[in-house]
């Protein structure tokens, strides 16, 4: 009996001495275990890094087939993980981790169900789902056969064609209530930002149901490049990393390969971010430790170099193509800080590169500017901001930016006002329903200067009432800046010498006065296109500077970029039939013409309006 008991004991040891001595996967063709030969019982062998590069193996152990659990018609295999996985539990990161059942890929480690089992348990999305993504992929070279030209159980459908799932990272129910069944968190790593900017920002990412970390990247990791060598890069069990932004400044999102045929990568096992088809650059990474918790185990990496572009973010994994180069959008933000003089005291530039994607891309700049400009040593409660820049788009078009922002009566930062300015107009620009927009680069330069400049506008003089047609006023307008001597300024007005006789207004106001009613009519129409969205934010008056306009009776309509004034009533009649369904314009009791635009080195706001007769 002892002697029965001691040959099984030496076999089993022999068995895993085998298992353990398996060289890390390579890129290539590979058998696969399918999930109706799954059983309870059976032992594999996952693979994943826990520090550095290289993959290390991983002992699971099968618990069954736990049907459903990924959806409609969507199995999942649960099992428990050994080694070194049982001090640090299934931790982000591992999602895409390659498991191996006699040595035939079986799946990848995707989703897990308590981080505080004393048992590291997991859930493995099976290969046969996460092969259903390649295809989806249009990518791939012409007379490449896909890996996933693979039978399905007879009789079953495609799975996912309609089901749902929020991102990597969201709760489907509440914690703590009862053990679920949830994607592995794959967080947003931000690198090189304030810890204030990510408390910030946040709230915005996690209402998509995105987690945000501070995380870390090479300093040589720019632009969507392949580097050398990337035919020989993203073995499975390796780390890869999704790039949304490279630069000075890195956003990223990190998971594990599971399978590479030597062109296309699978990973994660899950999505990323649930977005279907992408286009953003997929980098290699290392491990810098992995964080045994029993709450919140993770892995800490860097993405180290771009070697591909993610194709594919579905339900059942994520899918890149080794070699290709996804588009980006390349920034420059000039930072300059200036004296009370106004002369220049020093400057800072920052590059970096933003990943098109349309539900994120705006947030990511709001982010990236943000960071940028609260980042110097220079930035104060009262220091005001002033931005400059333009945006340079396909086809030769150019958004202009021009604003100014300081510490208001809210709570927000100033800085954060003006990134949030300037996501406002890539909001605009990617929500119009007829031209996807395709940005070539962004350029910004913004002024640090050192105290609050707001103007309100508390009143304006006119020296006579009765003026005549062709005349010119010498009107005053009086400004309260925030502490400071009143600020009066003169400003000749020529009346029109068209104007009929009778009582008309002089109204002196800041932009957003005489924008809102042209940004109304843009907002109405459901289908403006980029042009007409451009030259309507180019239109736009900037809040650092005073309009003198005289108004006088007689209906105005703004109809998206364009201004029709003074149109007759049996005009106006045809153009408001009752509102078309994709066009709606926007009325003016009165028409407005603009005489004087004054710059003010201050955030002006308010109006006054004066009254006048014509003889």
């Amino acid at each position: 009996m002892k002697s029965l008991r001691a040959s099984v004991l030496v076999a089993a040891i022999a068995s895993a001495a085998a298992c353990f001595s398996q060289q890390p996967p390579r890129a290539g063709k590979v058998e696969l275990f399918r999930i109706g030969e799954v059983k309870p019982g059976l032992k594999g062998l996952a693979w994943t890094v826990f520090q550095g590069s290289e993959p290390e193996p991983v002992p699971v152990e099968i618990i069954g087939v736990y049907q459903n659990a990924g959806g409609p018609r969507q199995d999942i295999i649960l099992a428990k993980l050994g080694g070194k996985a049982e001090r640090t539990n299934v931790a982000g990161g591992m999602s895409g981790s390659p498991v191996y059942i006699e040595g035939r890929l079986a799946g990848a480690i995707s989703t897990r169900i308590s981080v505080l089992s004393p048992d590291a348990i997991c859930g493995i999305t099976p290969i046969e789902l996460m092969l259903e993504v390649s295809e989806l992929d249009e990518s791939r070279p012409a007379g490449l056969r896909p890996p996933a030209a693979i039978a399905l159980r007879s009789g079953e459908a495609i799975p996912g064609a309609g089901s749902w799932t929020p991102a990597a990272g969201a709760a489907l129910l509440p914690a703590g209530r009862f053990p679920v069944m949830t994607p592995i968190e794959t967080p947003l790593a931000f690198s090189g930002f304030q810890a204030n900017v990510l408390r910030d920002v946040s709230p915005i990412f996690q209402e998509l149901g995105l987690a945000v970390a501070q995380g870390g990247a090479a300093s040589t990791l720019r632009g969507s490049q392949p580097g050398a060598g990337w035919e020989n890069a993203l073995h499975p069990g390796e780390v890869v990393t999704a790039i949304l932004v490279s630069g000075d400044m890195t956003v990223s999102g990190q998971g594990t390969v599971t399978y590479n045929d030597g062109r296309r990568v699978l990973a994660f096992g899950h999505s990323l971010l649930n977005l279907g088809r992408v286009d953003m650059p997929m980098s290699k990474g290392e491990v810098l430790m992995t964080l045994a918790s029993s709450l919140q185990p993770n892995k800490f990496a860097n993405a180290t170099e771009v070697v591909g572009a993610l194709k594919q973010d579905r339900h059942s994994g994520v899918l890149g193509v080794l070699g290709e180069q996804a588009e980006m959008i390349p920034v420059t933000v000039e930072v300059r800080s200036l004296a009370e003089d106004g002369s220049v005291r020093g400057r800072k530039s920052y590059q970096y590169s933003v990943g098109v994607i349309e539900r994120l891309t705006p947030n990511l700049l709001l982010t990236t500017l943000y960071n940028t400009i609260s980042a110097v040593n220079e930035f104060g409660e009262g220091s005001t901001f002033r931005l400059n820049g333009k945006v340079e788009l396909d086809g030769g078009k150019t958004l202009s930016l021009a604003t100014m922002q300081s510490q208001g009566e809210t709570a927000s930062q100033a800085p954060l006002l003006l990134a949030n300015w300037v996501t406002d107009r890539f909001n605009r620009l990617f929500t119009n329903a007829v031209t996807t927009p395709r940005f070539r680069r962004v350029d910004v330069s913004v002024d640090v200067i050192p105290e609050r400049r707001t103007a309100f506008v508390e009143s304006a003089w006119i020296p006579s009432q009765e003026v005549s047609p062709g005349d010119e006023v010498l009107v005053k307008v009086f400004l309260r800046p925030y502490r400071g001597p009143l600020i009066a300024r003169e400003i000749p007005i020529r009346i029109p010498s068209g104007l009929p006789a009778g009582q008309h207004r002089i109204l002196l106001s800041d932009a957003d006065t005489l924008n809102r009613l042209q940004a109304a009519a843009g907002r109405a129409n459901r289908f403006i296109d980029l042009d007409r969205s451009i030259a309507l934010i180019n239109q736009e008056r900037t809040n650092n500077r005073l309009y003198a306009s005289i108004l006088y009776a007689g209906s105005t309509v703004y109809y998206d970029d364009k201004v029709l004034p003074s149109l007759p009533a049996s005009v106006l009649a045809v153009l408001q039939p009752g509102g078309a369904a994709d066009r709606s314009v926007v009325a003016a009791r009165e028409t407005a013409l603009e005489q004087a635009s004054i710059p003010f080195e201050y955030v002006v706001s308010g109006s006054a309006s004066l009254t006048f007769q014509v003889k």
